[in-house]
């Protein structure tokens, strides 16, 4: 009876200590499983925490390194003409030598940050060389009478002070005028005489800014116009620009005032070295229309309108003695229209209408004038863009007729009158 109460006993024990342990079974499994998802929940709160600081930096703008540019050659020839000396080719800037020449290889490394970046634009052959004509004037010479050479184009550095302000420091090509430098830009080869007396390029400061709604404005404080590597002559120009752009296209009003050759110094030389009495030029002043606007789906028609004038400036008239100069300020007015038909997908028909003029003998080095230094020119000029891949081909005739003459015949009479014929190959990549 003991023995039967003492195994009753034992099972009762076992069997508490079976549902003992069957209870708490579960509950060690309800903890572990809280665990697991609250490890759970953590790791993908810090995946949502990763994810988003990831996009955030895939947000910001990645620095880019960029190389690209072009080359250009062409052919040309003069029709009636002589095909040598003065008197063969338009006064216009570039696309003006005989025969199969040579335009530029132009490289333009750029380097964009998210807040600031750089440009640095060279220029090599008789096309660069003329682009940048100031650069062998006033060009930096070292103590071994080493020239850094005429081949800077552009080269300055940007930064962001905001999404709406940026500064820009160093040499960049002006903001004025329809045409630029680089004929992967332009559609005609050849250049308009506004284009060819109006800046090519600064040296200085400006501050772009965006205003909104395709409204920008460029304000600048620069050396004088085409003085690039430094400032000889301590006088300063400045300059603006407004604009707006549209999807269909933009008008941009230029201004640019100051004096362009410095000033005469009592205490300083009088005469230049062929003994003659030293004068300078007054201010410079040259405002500037320029506007374009896709009229139609394959229409677009472009304007440009320019006016420069130097007032009279001041001279010596004996030593340490210097005079402010009489007389009328000198200038030049022009007015294009550059109308563009788009035909297919690779080619393109484009004219442009130019009228030039210059009065009191503004530009008297460059341009025949009548005895009051009066002169004009109206040239027309018909081009057409074929496209191969990354070339262009630029078939284009010019003609050109002045108020004097300016111009030879191949039997050496002079004339007012010149037709050009060229074909151009420009390789931009």
């Amino acid at each position: 009876m003991k023995n039967i109460k003492n195994v009753l006993s034992l099972l009762i024990v076992i069997t508490l200590s079976v549902n003992a342990f069957a209870q708490e079974t579960p509950v060690l499994a309800s903890a572990n499983t809280n665990d697991k998802e609250k490890k759970k929940k953590e790791a993908q709160k810090s995946e949502e925490v990763k994810t988003t600081e990831q996009k955030e930096e895939e947000e910001k703008e990645e620095p880019t390194f960029t190389l690209s540019g072009s080359i250009d050659v062409y052919a040309r020839t003069a029709l009636g003409s002589t095909n040598g000396g003065g008197g063969y080719a338009p006064v216009s800037a570039f696309a003006n030598l005989k025969g199969f020449s040579l335009g530029m290889a132009n490289l333009v490394a750029s380097y964009s940050g998210e807040k600031s970046g750089f440009v640095a634009d060279l220029v090599f052959g008789p096309r660069g060389s003329d682009a940048v004509f100031n650069s062998g004037v006033f060009s930096y010479t070292n103590s071994a009478f080493g020239s850094s050479g005429q081949i800077v184009n552009q080269l300055y550095a940007y930064f962001k002070l905001s999404d709406a302000v940026t500064i820009n420091l160093g040499q960049f090509n002006t903001f004025l005028g329809y045409e630029v430098i680089s004929p992967a830009v332009n559609f005609h080869y050849s250049t308009s005489y506004m284009f060819s007396y109006g800046p090519f390029s600064h040296t200085g400061v400006r501050a772009d800014f965006d205003l909104g709604n395709g409204l920008g404005l460029k304000l600048a404080v620069m050396n004088p116009t085409d003085v690039l590597q430094f400032n000889p002559v301590n006088t300063y120009t400045i300059g603006g620009q407004i604009g707006k752009t549209t999807d269909a296209g933009g008008i941009w009003l230029n201004v640019l005032y100051g004096d362009q050759d410095g000033t005469l110094d009592e205490d300083g030389p009088s005469v230049d070295d062929d003994g003659n009495l030293l004068s300078s030029g007054g201010s410079l002043f040259q405002v500037d229309l320029t506007t374009g606007y896709n009229l139609r789906d394959k229409f677009y028609l472009g304007l440009n309108t320019s006016m420069q004038s130097v007032a009279a400036g001041e001279a010596f008239t004996g030593p340490g003695t210097i005079t402010d100069l009489d007389g009328d300020a000198t200038s030049f007015f022009g007015v294009a229209i550059y109308p563009k038909v788009t035909i297919s997908e690779t080619f393109s028909l484009g004219a442009r209408a130019e009228y030039f003029s210059t009065a009191k003998g503004h530009l008297s080095d460059y341009f025949a004038q009548d005895a009051e230094g009066k002169g004009s020119i109206t040239a027309f000029t018909v081009s057409g863009n074929y496209k191969i891949g990354g070339l262009t081909l630029i078939p284009e005739v010019r003609f050109d007729s002045a108020s004097e003459n300016s111009f030879f015949t191949k039997s050496g009479d002079a004339s007012k009158s010149i037709t050009s014929l060229l074909l151009a190959a420009v390789y931009k990549f």
